[in-house]
């Protein structure tokens, strides 16, 4: 199996939600960094693992790092 980001950040809905998904697993719709942000500490990431930026744990498609 490939290689990829344990977290992927889906392109934005019409509503501007982008669907997150954890380790292959869909774990809900965000609507900005925070609610990205809760999904990741209900995976089990600490606050200091938490990198929104870092290409190695998070894969933004449709886009970059952005909230409609």
């Amino acid at each position: 199996m490939a290689w990829q980001t344990p977290i992927i950040v889906h392109p934005p809905a019409a509503d501007g939600g982008r669907r997150v998904t954890v380790r292959g697993q869909d774990v809900g719709v965000a609507h900005g960094d925070r609610d990205l942000e809760e999904f990741l500490r209900r995976a089990g990431l600490g606050e200091a693992d938490i990198a929104l930026d870092d290409p190695c744990l998070v894969e933004w498609r449709g886009g970059p790092h952005e909230w409609p």
